[in-house]
């Protein structure tokens, strides 16, 4: 009988973590005695970490990368010979850096039938670098991409859903579970993590699998679930077979997805249905109010597209949460206060939270951002460690703006109208022009729907 195995998350956007509920569901259906723990919860096992003869870290974000590498060199001083396995989507963008003495190898992509075929094997005494799927220092493998049969996600032994994000709304706080109806994406967004590891493609979850997982959350006390698919409408018949039966058996449950702004005008039909079923609020990356940045981005929308998508979305009594890219080497200053005058001008200051107002755009290696024509004009040397290329923007002032902002999402109160006056003070003094006179509402309105663990990379 084999020491069990040990399966490690560090962060997921405060939902409880699919990267370990759906290998462990593979792993222990196949015999393999498997301990998981979710580092942004609990602290690590330390009994098991020094035992395990393999130690699993799910890196699906770049935070959770840059959590994973301190894990990873703790588990190491413990456990010298334990095999290291980074999976998920950062894990093959950063093999290089994460082969190079610190991980003994990496999966990305349908990862979970790869992993076990890679525990089965070391547990056997091997190292891996026979098996398919897998990237070792030895043997390079392209992210796996074969169609997997995945079980009902195993969610026994991770930390219960009051340790995680509520949904809010109308005052209100209630658990929240997380599923994903779908992996990958077809679409190619040139700065989305997502492109680089699935090239295109995406794969649909059975319908019985999902309302499996709906389920059990559902027992354990969610009252709200969120699709945590890359987009939910890359296969609308599929989405809308799922929120039925949501709707069905648990009517009083309620739901919010991720979508592009073009299945919003696409679909516009839909919404009203979903809006039945129990969605509150839809998620949409706009990124930018610059349309030549949108095209560059290969959005797939223009800037008129985002305010018909808006309007689609209010009109089905639907809360758009919408995501930014402010920072980017081509935005401007004036680009920035454009973008903040569309969201006061779209009634979304309190859709959207400020940490959104201070992303800056992330270069991971493969990104598809490094295949652009002018690449050379912008790009700076890879930071290895921190897992991204280096670029300075050709305005100093845009640079200083971004640490302010961000330096106001750190101490950013629950006010969303002073929040966003702090930020747009912040930007029109760089710009040396006076502020615009806006007043925010003298009735105090709640927030729309949300999650309380804000959107970001």
């Amino acid at each position: 009988m084999h020491l069990p195995i040990l399966l490690l998350a560090c962060y997921e956007l405060g939902h409880q973590p699919l990267s370990l509920a759906w290998p462990q569901a593979v792993l222990r259906e196949a015999g393999v005695a498997v301990v998981s723990a979710d580092l942004s919860v609990v602290a690590l096992p330390r009994e098991t970490a020094v035992s395990a003869p393999f130690v699993g870290i799910a890196v699906p974000m770049h935070t959770a990368l840059r959590l994973g590498v301190q894990v990873a060199r703790r588990v190491r001083r413990l456990n010298p010979s334990a095999h290291i396995c980074f999976y998920g989507m950062y894990a093959w963008l950063n093999r290089d850096y994460l082969l190079d003495g610190l991980a003994d190898s990496v999966i990305a992509g349908e990862y979970e039938r790869p992993l076990l075929d890679l525990v089965q094997d070391v547990l056997a005494g091997g190292q891996g670098t026979a098996v398919s799927g897998i990237t070792t220092a030895a043997s390079q493998n392209p992210p796996n991409l074969e169609r997997l049969n995945l079980p009902t996600p195993d969610r026994s032994g991770l930390p219960a859903l009051n340790q995680y994000a509520r949904y809010e709304a109308d005052g209100d706080m209630v658990l929240a579970g997380y599923v994903e109806a779908s992996r990958g994406c077809l679409h190619t967004c040139q700065h989305c993590p997502v492109v680089p590891v699935y090239n295109g493609r995406f794969f649909i979850i059975p319908h019985e699998t999902v309302m499996a997982d709906i389920r059990q959350q559902a027992a354990a006390g969610a009252k709200h679930i969120t699709f945590g698919d890359p987009d939910f409408l890359n296969g609308p018949g599929h989405a809308l077979k799922i929120t039925q039966a949501l709707h069905a058996e648990f009517p009083q449950l309620t739901f919010d997805f991720t979508t592009k702004v073009e299945h919003i005008l696409k679909h516009r039909d839909l919404f009203p249905t979903f809006k039945e079923y129990g969605a509150t609020f839809v998620i949409s990356a706009f990124e930018a109010t610059n349309e030549t940045i949108l095209a560059r981005l290969n959005k797939g929308h223009t800037v008129a597209e985002m305010e018909t998508a808006v309007a689609i979305l209010k009109e089905a009594g639907l809360a758009v949460q919408p995501t930014w890219m402010p920072f980017t080497p081509w935005t401007s200053l004036e680009d920035y206060l454009n973008l903040l005058a569309w969201i006061r001008t779209q009634d979304l200051i309190p859709n959207v939270p400020i940490v959104q107002l201070c992303i800056r755009m992330l270069v991971p290696p493969e990104s598809a951002l490094l295949n652009h024509p002018d690449v050379l004009a912008w790009r700076g040397p890879l930071s290895a460690e921190n897992f991204t290329y280096q670029w300075q923007h050709p305005d100093p002032c845009m640079d200083e703006l971004q640490q302010q902002v961000a330096a106001l999402a750190e101490s950013a109160g629950n006010n969303h109208y002073a929040n966003f006056a702090a930020v747009e003070k912040a930007a029109y003094r760089l710009m040396d022009a006076p502020m615009p006179h806006w007043l925010p509402p003298t009735i105090y309105e709640p927030p729309p729907p949300r999650l309380t663990e804000d959107w970001f990379c």
